[in-house]
């Protein structure tokens, strides 16, 4: 297939954002016909809700133009596909075809190169599965789909584009072991933490490429590579790329949120830190099996296991905070401490944050494997 203006265009954009280095995944941009893999239809945000967009409502050349925007284009909420909405409807996105300068920084990090076999977790529209087989070859590149539907749309969507790797519709968190070892894990969905089955099919020395996430929305992306020791070690880059949760890691529904007096003391940590990025990724570590709600100029932390909750009221002049904490688990005395090593050691970016795996724990530390740390939920 010949490249096109608009895929120029496109590694354009994305080389001056420094997101495409590599001259073999800026061949494989050119290549790869991003239009093949988003069907005719697609959601664009409208307020609260969902508005499906087709080819045929705005035209090929605005259709073209859109396509190759480096943008997500959402193409299924709450497991509705954008082609069979009748109008804008409301929920969550479950599938979308990524920002491409997310695809390409995660595929560069990965450093693949020949003869290396990829495993993909989270199919979606098959856009960067393309990319990965024009870079690697069909043969190098497996891919698994939890969705059914979304699966069997990717891989119309691949053989159409001319590509045929190996297909799989599961579970991504258990992998693929029949095709293991594998030299890199790329997964195109967040974890709460990473799952053993990923480190099991690695190859020695092979890696991981995943968005480590959770239900605070505090997002870290990370590459961790499998020592001689059967550890998985790393250092988080810093960027800011988020994915949609792996499903089976989506927090469970809740109850509606209602404030309960608790105990009741002051804090001087602000509300408004919360909200922050590397702030709430540390609070995220403290307490994380809890969510982040904002209630006006305020929030609130909620567990869903315990129904433990804390919430802040701020003070005259927004300058002092009391915070109410109810159940078993101190939710805001967690997260205040968290907070507080994190601030005492400056206050650093993500870069200082690593993360060390093995067949019974994972943990992410500070500064260096015996710094300060905090245990993920296995």
């Amino acid at each position: 297939m010949t490249s096109s203006p608009l895929r120029h265009g496109l590694a354009d954009a994305l080389a001056a954002k420094g997101h495409l280095t590599d001259p073999a995944w800026r061949a494989a941009v050119e290549h790869v016909p991003r239009e093949f893999f988003l069907g005719d239809t697609v959601f664009r945000p409208d307020g609260t809700l969902w508005e499906p967009v087709s080819r045929a409502s705005v035209g090929d050349d605005a259709w073209q133009r859109l396509t190759y925007q480096d943008t997500t284009w959402v193409t299924q909420v709450d497991g509705i596909g954008a082609q069979h909405a009748q109008g804008a409807i409301s929920g969550h996105p479950t599938s979308s075809s990524t920002l491409p300068s997310h695809v390409v920084r995660m595929l560069e990090l990965a450093d693949l190169g020949e003869g290396d076999k990829v495993l993909e977790i989270g199919t979606g529209t098959g856009y960067s599965t393309a990319i990965l087989c024009h870079r690697l070859g069909n043969a190098s590149v497996c891919s698994v789909e939890y969705d059914k539907d979304v699966a069997a749309a990717a891989a119309q969507h691949l053989a159409a584009a001319g590509y045929s790797p190996n297909l799989v519709v599961g579970d991504g968190l258990d992998g693929h072991h029949e095709g293991a070892e594998y030299s890199t894990v790329i997964a195109t969905c967040a974890v709460r933490s990473v799952p053993p089955p990923w480190v099991w099919q690695l190859k020695d020395g092979g890696s991981i490429v995943t968005t480590l996430n959770g239900w605070m929305a505090g997002s870290g992306l990370i590459r961790l590579t499998l020592d001689d020791e059967g550890m998985a070690r790393g250092r988080f880059t810093g960027d800011q790329i988020s994915y949609m949760l792996a499903r089976p890691h989506e927090r469970p529904p809740r109850p509606t949120f209602y404030q309960r007096p608790g105990s009741v003391r002051q804090t001087e940590v602000s509300p408004d830190l919360l909200g922050r990025g590397v702030a709430k990724f540390v609070a995220q570590l403290a307490a994380p099996s809890a969510e982040l709600i904002s209630i006006g100029s305020d929030v609130a932390l909620i567990d869903v296991a315990t129904g433990s909750q804390a919430w802040t009221e701020s003070g005259s002049g927004g300058w002092s905070w009391t915070v109410h904490q109810d159940g078993p688990l101190r939710l805001w005395d967690q997260v205040e401490a968290a907070l507080d090593v994190w601030q005492q050691a400056g206050a650093p970016d993500q870069t200082a944050f690593g993360m060390t795996v093995n067949d019974w724990d994972q943990i992410v530390w500070l500064g260096d494997p015996d710094g300060p740390q905090w245990r993920l939920p296995t």
